[in-house]
């Protein structure tokens, strides 16, 4: 006979129910490894039909880990699986799996598309440098507040501008020099391996047909042109281009 097991995913430990004939045959827990997860489901569900587990930080590993192991792994909309788990009782991990394992057996759910780990990678290097590019702006900001109390006002200017435009109004402040100096040296570190990350990121679209195809449309830059190959990934996914801007969420809900 089929079973049904459903996953309850946290950072250290993943709950787990197996179901079969309508009523549940198993549920214990499990560290947070696919490799792991993957022997206990052997044992406990040789004939596993459905592995449900919600989207979350570990979705992409795991449907991905699980896949490898030969298991039929589905991710499903944690939002829409919230709206029967909340039905439960008592909200506890166990109560999850077993909710999510009920939800695979009746197949009550809403599958997810999981990305490749090329296109993580892709939308990974995205979100770096748009951090790093963050704490390069708020450091700046920072210096300049931090003088202005002195009445050392920087003047505009970005990158070597502003960095030669503090060491100068900095000459013969030797006190607060000694404060504003290493401030200054994390934003000059932080703007190379901003520098850096661009260069990877433009080595990357420069390989990838996608994003080659997208920059010759006028307006359209690299870091654009990645983050729109990342999000779609195969557009085959699709069904046609006016089902993409309601994903995205560029026109209203569409039913």
């Amino acid at each position: 006979m089929d079973q049904h097991i459903g996953l309850d995913v946290s950072l250290k430990d993943t709950s787990v129910s197996v179901r079969q004939d309508g009523k549940r045959i198993w549920r214990g827990k499990c560290a947070s490894d696919p490799k792991l997860l993957a022997e206990v489901i052997r044992k406990r569900a040789p004939n596993a039909k459905r592995v449900v587990f919600e989207t979350g930080p570990l979705s992409v590993w795991f449907f991905h880990a699980l896949t490898a192991e030969g298991l039929p792994a589905i991710c499903i909309d944690a939002r829409h699986a919230k709206a029967a788990l909340d039905m439960a009782a008592n909200k506890t991990d166990a109560n999850d799996a077993d909710g999510l394992a009920h939800l695979a057996e009746v197949g009550f759910y809403r599958e997810v598309r999981v990305k490749g780990f090329d296109s993580m990678l892709m939308r990974t290097l995205i979100a770096a440098r748009r951090q790093l590019m963050k704490m390069r702006v708020q450091m700046s900001n920072q210096i300049r507040g931090l003088m202005k109390t002195f009445g050392l006002v920087v003047p505009k200017g970005v990158g070597s501008v502003f960095e030669r435009n503090v060491l100068t109004l900095l000459e013969g402040e030797n006190d607060l020099a000694r404060i504003i100096l290493p401030l200054l040296k994390a934003w000059s570190d932080i703007r190379v391996r901003v520098a850096e990350l661009t260069k990877q990121l433009v080595t990357m679209a420069g390989t990838d047909q996608r994003c080659r195809l997208l920059t010759s449309v006028p307006g359209v830059g690299t870091v654009t042109a990645t983050a729109f190959a990342a999000a779609i990934e195969d557009p085959i996914n699709f069904k046609n281009s006016r089902a993409v801007g309601a994903w995205v969420g560029l026109t209203p809900k569409r039913y």
